[in-house]
Formats: C-alpha cells, sequence, structure tokens
C-alpha cells in the first residue's frame, strides 16, 4: 500500500474521531480534519463552507446531544476515500430540538499524512 494511502483502519479511526468532534462542538479537531475549501450539502439543501460549519459550532447555534453512527460503505479510490454512513442525531439547532435518522457521504482525501473532508452530503432517511 502507497504510503499516502490510507487504509481502512485509519478511516474508521478518523470518522470516529470526526463524530466525537461534532458531539463536543471541538472546534479545534474539526478545523484539522475538515479542508479549508469543503463544500457540503445539507439535510435542507443548503452549502456550506468549513468555516460556516466551524461558526455553527462555536456560537453554540447547534448543539449535538447524541450520533449513533454505521458506515454502510468504504470505497478507495487512490488517495481519496469515499464514506457513506446512516446516522440518528438528536441535538438543537437555534434553539430548536432535533431528532432524525441521515445518510451521510463523505469524501475523504490525503494531505500530508492525514485525511481531511474535502466534500459531502446528507439526506433525512
Amino acid at each position: 500500500m502507497n504510503p499516502t494511502t490510507p487504509d481502512k483502519q485509519k478511516v474508521l479511526e478518523t470518522e470516529q474521531k470526526l463524530l466525537e468532534a461534532m458531539k463536543k462542538s471541538d472546534v479545534e479537531i474539526l478545523d484539522q480534519l475538515l479542508h479549508d475549501d469543503l463544500l457540503f450539502v445539507l439535510p435542507s439543501g443548503d452549502v456550506i463552507t468549513k468555516q460556516m460549519d466551524l461558526e455553527t459550532h462555536k456560537s453554540g447555534n447547534l448543539t449535538l446531544q447524541e450520533i449513533t453512527s454505521s458506515i454502510d460503505s468504504i470505497k478507495q479510490i487512490d488517495d481519496t476515500v469515499v464514506v457513506t454512513l446512516s446516522s440518528k442525531i438528536t441535538g438543537k439547532m437555534l434553539e430548536q430540538n432535533f431528532e432524525g435518522n441521515f445518510r451521510y457521504i463523505r469524501v475523504w482525501k490525503m494531505f500530508d499524512g492525514g485525511l481531511k473532508v474535502i466534500a459531502g452530503s446528507g439526506v433525512g432517511i
């Protein structure tokens, strides 16, 4: 395996690190794991950037009480990995409680020995 190619275990560990950072609104870890040019399509259809996502966590506008996820598939293409997962999420957005089941796709790419999310999307299921 090429040293710039992530193995499946590294992808699983990094996905878990991302979920924990989301739950804790750990902006420092999120900043490390999200690429500066990230584009993400929310279940509402809105497109957000890394800066928008970090600001939502910093401001407290989004708080996540629980995230339960299971990986549906991991597909590796050279130094890029496409992950699909199903999640049950409970939290608050702008002081409004929400709970739902979602399917996500995240595109991870290796940069200087570390994985970063470069794109993603989520839909309610």
